[in-house]
């Protein structure tokens, strides 16, 4: 009798589970076509976050301002024109000649404009300047009688200057630029895959606190029946008054429990919205499928995967890279370097504009610098030993690197099969927890079991659904690890990155 009765009152169960899924079904149809949505996926959410999340727009200004940088330096190696103007400049100057040892009165009047290309060359570090300049002037004396004079000048000169002996810092400084804007790159990347991990928990937390409220609701159901059963036990006089007054109290408990789910949700969900960048006031609903869904996954080819393609390992690269460069400056300090000028002009002047290269005079330069240290107490010596052990450093940053990726991903497989377990051991504590439920229900029923005892097995069940919901949550949260860990999505069997 007992177990017919157990199984009417869990088909009952399944009957209700079916028609509220149906209830909800039928006002997700309704509200579809007014507030679509407010219905977020996990798929939606992360496409949200990736476009709003503060962090997210953080790394997206990191990455713009080093694409920007790295435009304005390629923009620098182009040839660059300049005008200078200065229409007119007069002065009246009280001089004094140390030749007649007499004050003089001098009136200037100039005109003058200079025109000039200057284009870098990156590949010797060099630099080739064609420039033009002309001016007009005409002058008065007091020494001659206040005499004016007036002359056109033009001077058309071609400079070519070569650094040698010393590193290309013009190169130099376009590889770092470029390193940056692939490290800005990496930056976004691996922000992205933060955010990915941060909002699939929060999500899936967000499941978990729902699923809460919705296990505690049917737990208040519960106690809302055992009073009642419990009621009319006492006023058959088959129960003492003690177990109604415990009966009532279990119910407000549960009520308890149910209003706490209750604001613990909506508190996780404002939190969730400030980390996707969703305002505050817009209201949600979160819908994801939290089924069993159990993933073979290949341990080497994670490993090999990861240690692949894991951005970290680049941004090693990248460090070592820089710190070679502080390596060669450290080189070049104090160093034995020469500069090269070479200047080709042609200058003329006469005071008719039409004839002013009618005499004109040709103008050659070649000038050589040498740049020889004599002695600096050691300071070159001592920078770059501090440099070669940054470079040092960095390097064995790398292979430690590479081994915590393997570290990573071996602990990120092991805690995914030990997921695997817990499921297992989940879903029979919850099964186990549901038998003794109903068995215990109908001894509560038969007047064989107090309403505190009770209470227990209530709770004890409200436990272990939530213990199996947690398993299912904590088994995606270790699936996600291992495909970021590795950069291979094992779900789809696809590749994060490299593809």
């Amino acid at each position: 009798m007992t177990s017919n009765t157990n199984r009417s009152r869990r088909a009952g169960r399944r009957s209700r589970s079916r028609l509220w899924i149906a209830a909800c079904g039928l006002a997700f149809l309704i509200r579809a076509p007014l507030a679509a949505q407010d219905i977020l996926t996990l798929d939606k959410a992360l496409e949200f976050a990736f476009k709003n999340s503060p962090s997210i727009q953080t790394a997206a200004y990191s990455l713009k301002t080093s694409a920007e940088n790295l435009a304005a330096q390629q923009a620098g190696l182009k040839s660059q024109f300049l005008l200078t103007l200065n229409p007119i400049n007069i002065s009246n100057l009280k001089t004094f000649s140390s030749l007649t040892s007499a004050y003089s009165t001098q009136d200037v009047t100039k005109t003058a404009a200079s025109f000039s290309v200057k284009q870098p060359i990156k590949w010797t570090d060099a630099t080739l300047t064609v420039s033009d300049n002309f001016n007009w002037q005409e002058s008065s004396s007091s020494y001659v009688g206040g005499a004016k004079a007036g002359a056109f000048n033009n001077s058309l000169v071609l400079t070519f200057s070569q650094p040698l002996f010393t590193y290309n810092r013009t190169m130099m400084t376009l590889k770092e630029l470029e390193l940056s804007l692939e490290n800005a790159q990496i930056n976004y990347d691996l922000q992205k895959l933060s955010i990915e991990r941060q909002v699939t928990q929060q999500f899936l937390n967000l499941y978990y606190d729902r699923e809460s409220i919705k296990i505690a609701d049917e737990t208040f159901k519960d106690s809302e029946e055992q009073l009642k059963i419990m009621q009319s036990k006492v006023q058959a006089g088959i129960s003492a008054q003690g177990e109604l007054y415990q009966a009532d109290l279990t119910r407000l408990s549960s009520r308890s429990t149910l209003e706490n789910a209750q604001i613990t949700y909506e508190n996780a969900l404002d939190t969730f919205k400030v980390l996707i960048g969703m305002p505050l006031e817009r209201n949600i609903e979160i819908l994801t499928d939290i089924r069993k869904h159990i993933v073979d996954v290949d341990l080497p080819k994670a490993l090999a995967h990861g240690l692949k393609f894991r951005e970290e390992l680049r941004q090693k690269d990248i460090a070592i890279s820089n710190a070679l460069d502080d390596l060669t400056r450290a080189g070049a300090l104090n160093e034995f370097k020469a500069q090269v000028d070479l200047t080709l002009g042609l200058t003329g002047v006469n005071k008719a504009f039409n004839s002013i290269y009618a005499s004109p005079n040709n103008d050659q330069v070649v000038g050589v610098t040498l740049n020889i240290p004599v002695f600096d107490w050691g300071q070159k010596r001592h920078t770059l030993a501090a440099s070669q052990a940054t470079v040092d450093s960095q390097r064995l940053s790398l292979d430690q690197q590479r081994s915590q990726i393997q570290l990573d991903v071996r602990s990120a497989y092991r805690n995914l099969e030990n997921q695997k377990l817990q499921i297992e051991i989940a879903e029979k504590n919850t099964l186990n927890a549901q038998l003794t439920y109903d068995i215990n229900f109908e001894r509560y029923k038969n007047g064989d079991l107090s309403s505190k005892d009770m209470q227990f097995y209530q709770q004890q069940l409200s436990t272990m659904k939530l213990s199996e919901v947690s398993a299912l949550i904590n088994y995606k949260l270790a699936l996600l690890d291992i495909k970021i860990r590795s950069l291979w999505d094992f779900e789809n069997n696809v590749a994060v990155i490299g593809k």
